[in-house]
């Protein structure tokens, strides 16, 4: 990508399409949504119109990539077997939602292993995740695709899958050989897991974690949120750019780290009065061109 990618995640009232110009009057050139409700387990195919109108929409206004946040019900590693099989069932929907939209991310959070050992949690979100893609009807040709599954990581929250780097990176590793994987990276999330991003120091040691678990160009994605919450506290509380405890200067320092000149920065930040999407798009664009 030629341009940095800065966007937010915006609406999709009236028709997934409509989330294109949405992005644009907010200043984005790329953005996130949800295919459908999020806290829904069945969900309507996407119309083929609608899918026309958003590649249309997105040549014109050049907003890309596009990625889709799967719903927060799925979890692919519980311990109730009727959920993980209703996860597998909506996490194939997913799937089949964004190669229908022709978008490029599909970013999911594992899920809770509660009950089980990680182990088991890992083993099953893997097993999950490879039984929704090898039921795809008719089979999915990837190489037809600019598509990738992106691992989100995790507040760190006890039981959450995905709380470390090394879980994203295992799990990515595991799974590479049945799709696409890569990463999405969220700022609040490293934060309150207890990675430093805030000093300069701290920053630098976190990204070579990154780069010795993951791999910088395995990160799509970043998610730029900042934190309510402290450092270390495991609470995922988003807040607005610059206004809470992981502070501009760190997302400054992000937004100018050449290792993630491939990546789009995608704001997940509150919506408390109307224009703060434009806002925080604002905000991130003013530390990304700031030397």
């Amino acid at each position: 990508m030629a341009k940095k990618r800065i966007g937010v995640h915006v609406g999709t009232a009236g028709g997934c399409f409509t989330a294109v110009q949405r992005a644009a009057d907010a200043g984005a050139n790329t953005f996130q949504i949800f295919s459908s409700s999020p806290r829904q387990w069945k969900a309507a195919p996407v119309k083929a119109e609608d899918a026309a109108k958003m590649r249309e929409a997105r040549a014109r206004l050049d907003v890309n990539p596009v990625s889709i946040h799967a719903s927060y019900l799925i979890n692919l590693c519980s311990q109730t077997e009727s959920v993980r099989e209703n996860s597998v069932d909506a996490f194939r929907g997913e799937v089949e939602r964004a190669l229908a939209l022709g978008a490029e991310y599909l970013v999911l959070h594992p899920g809770s292993w509660k009950g089980l050992t990680r182990e088991e949690g890992l083993r099953l979100a893997a097993q999950g995740i490879e039984r929704a893609i090898g039921t795809l009807g008719g089979g999915v040709k990837w190489q037809d695709h600019n598509f990738r599954i992106l691992i989100e990581n995790t507040a760190g929250a006890e039981f959450s899958l995905g709380g470390s780097f090394d879980q994203v990176a295992e799990l990515v590793a595991t799974l590479q050989a049945c799709a696409p994987m890569g990463v999405c990276l969220d700022t609040c999330h490293t934060h309150v897991a207890g990675y430093d991003i805030v000093t300069t120091e701290g920053y630098e040691a976190t990204m070579r974690q990154v780069g010795e678990t993951m791999g910088f160009d395995a990160v799509k994605v970043w998610h730029c949120n900042d934190a309510k919450a402290p450092m270390g506290s495991k609470l995922d509380r988003h807040e607005h750019i610059g206004e809470g405890t992981i502070g501009a200067a760190a997302f400054k320092r992000l937004l100018h780290d050449a290792r993630f000149e491939h990546a789009a920065f995608i704001a997940e930040t509150p919506v408390d009065d109307p224009g703060d999407e434009m806002r925080n798009v604002m905000a991130l664009r003013a530390l990304s061109a700031g030397s």
